[in-house]
């Protein structure tokens, strides 16, 4: 009886979190970066406080990765084309971002992951080759549909809990302590007070002289590709 308790805490310990590659290998970080480069990357949207996200990212010269729920692109489509025209990249986080996501059948995820995409490729010229899990959560459903689709997994080393909590010293002293060069960073584009802390924390990393840069070129992945065919 042990033993079972054991391995239902490790499966749900590895399901829970991205960076255990438990099921799914899922980019988190670059260790390999020394120079002061940092990716912004914001979940959830997109939705009207995106407008105000990518103000601040045009402030700072910062360029950003954006991963959008099926259903807000289609409530949002010409928030999307602005993500695109101001050279941001766009990844897939689902159609529905349904709680029960992680109780989906390879079948269904592949399913919201490929409507998602169409959404996406209606809009932008490029494939869309980045998915991040509803949650942060992977099973053995979501390494099978991804298998098929072939996306790269993209997850983050620096959660600011901002989806979670709106208090804002909380959030910024939260990723401020933790950044450092190759860090990925977890914010969302679905609240003001996440609006907020997003210029404070670019004051920060422009004062500490941190670029901010898309995953794709934070993790070099053009190079990962043609390393690992």
């Amino acid at each position: 009886m042990a033993v079972i308790f054991l391995w239902i805490g490790i499966n749900a310990f590895g399901s829970s979190r991205i960076s255990s590659n438990y099921h799914v290998k899922a980019f988190c970080n670059n260790p390999l970066e020394k120079e002061k480069k940092i990716a912004l990357t914001f979940d959830d949207g997109p939705s009207e406080f995106t407008l105000e996200v990518l103000e601040l990212l045009k402030k700072y010269n910062a360029k950003a990765s954006f991963f959008c729920i099926g259903k807000n692109i289609e409530k949002h489509p010409e928030i999307v084309k602005q993500i695109i025209a101001q050279g941001h990249l766009v990844g897939n986080h689902s159609y529905s971002h349904s709680r029960f996501f992680d109780f989906y059948n390879a079948g269904q995820i592949q399913e919201e992951i490929e409507k998602t995409d169409a959404l996406l490729e209606k809009l932008t010229s490029k494939k869309i080759n980045f998915f991040r899990p509803p949650y942060g959560v992977t099973t053995p459903s979501i390494r099978r549909a991804l298998k098929l689709t072939g996306h790269k997994t993209i997850g983050w080393n620096i959660r600011s809990l901002d989806g979670g909590t709106k208090n804002q010293e909380l959030i910024l002293n939260r990723i401020t302590k933790r950044v450092s060069p190759g860090g990925i960073v977890l914010l969302h584009d679905t609240g003001e007070h996440s609006v907020l802390v997003l210029e404070q924390f670019l004051q920060f990393l422009q004062q500490n002289n941190y670029q901010v840069v898309s995953v794709e070129e934070l993790l070099n992945l053009n190079a990962y590709e043609i390393a690992h065919g």
